[in-house]
Parts: structure tokens; C-alpha cells; sequence
């Protein structure tokens, strides 16, 4: 399909007109297909990357219990993002008591600022649409 039709109006040696329609075609659209869809791949992992570790540390924060099932999940699920950062402040893990946990926080940014990183790179080829 078409993203524009073009008609051009000649005027022949004969001094008869003729119009001529074309179709063209925006081939950037079509260049650029891939590298969008795997932008928005990576900002969707980051995004449930950064669920999983905001439900962590508002877990953590109230002191939810570890005997609860979901609870248990989200600590399981969370703890291979967030154990990275647990040597950057002093950090003793316990379950089941309130704490403001920091490490889970900074994880949280540097998965995000990862991924804009990531998503940037993939669509730097990509022109602005202002």
C-alpha cells in the first residue's frame, strides 16, 4: 500500500497534457520496524524487572511475611536482580521485620538506566519525528 500518491501533469510536444499518478512509498517506516519493536522488548523487561524489585522493597519496607506464598514468590523472584547490589551498603538480609532497603532502590535505577542505554542504542539509527 501507498503512503502517498503523487500526480504530475505533462504537457506533451504535441501540445496535449497527460497526467501521470504514481505511488510512493516511505521506506524509513519499514527500515526502522525492527529495531522499535526490539526497543520495546527491552523496556518491557526492564519493566517487569523493576515490578518485581518495587514489590520487593515495599515488602521489605512493611516487613512482609516470608510464610505468605506471594511474598515468598516475589522475594524468590526478585533476589537473583537485586543480590548484585546487596555489597554496596551493609546489608543483612532478614525476612519478616520492616527495613528500608537501599540496594533494592538503586537496583531499580540502574536496571532502568540500563535498558534506555539498551533501548537508544537499538533505535539510534532511527530518525526524529518531531
Amino acid at each position: 500500500m501507498a503512503d502517498e500518491i503523487r500526480q504530475t501533469r505533462q504537457v506533451n510536444s504535441d501540445g496535449t497534457a497527460s497526467v501521470r499518478t504514481t505511488e510512493v512509498a516511505d521506506k524509513s517506516n519499514h527500515a526502522v520496524g525492527a529495531s522499535s519493536i526490539a526497543s520495546r522488548i527491552v523496556w518491557f523487561i526492564a519493566g517487569l524487572i523493576s515490578i518485581l524489585l518495587v514489590f520487593r522493597f515495599a515488602f521489605i519496607l512493611l516487613g512482609a511475611n516470608t510464610a505468605n506464598s506471594f511474598a515468598n514468590f516475589i522475594y524468590s523472584a526478585s533476589h537473583p536482580f537485586a543480590s548484585p547490589f546487596f555489597g554496596l551498603f551493609d546489608y543483612k538480609q532478614v525476612y519478616g521485620e520492616s527495613k528500608f532497603e537501599v540496594s533494592t532502590l538503586v537496583a531499580i535505577i540502574v536496571y532502568l538506566l540500563i535498558a534506555y542505554g539498551i533501548a537508544k542504542l537499538l533505535t539510534i539509527a532511527q530518525p526524529r519525528q518531531d
